[in-house]
């Protein structure tokens, strides 16, 4: 599984890298997390508002930071 976090690199974006890892480890499960900034990569995804999370390169939430309650029912899925 790959995971993308979309943003420029704010206090957001981090709080977002945090939930999703702790919605992993709640989990058990193990994830690629690689942090995109570059505005150009992130248009590409369709995303207007950050931070956004991509899960195998579909966009799951963006424009907030989801809780990592939140996270857990979309990996679920």
């Amino acid at each position: 599984m790959e995971i993308k976090i979309l943003g420029s690199g704010c206090k957001n974006c981090v709080k977002l890298a945090g939930n999703t890892e702790e919605a992993l480890k709640t989990l058990g499960m193990e994830a690629t997390i690689t942090k995109v900034t570059d505005l150009q990569e992130i248009v590409a995804y369709g995303v207007m508002r950050t931070p956004a999370l991509v899960i195998d390169e579909k966009v799951v939430s963006y424009g907030k930071v989801a809780k990592p309650e939140e996270i857990i029912e979309i990996l679920k899925k």
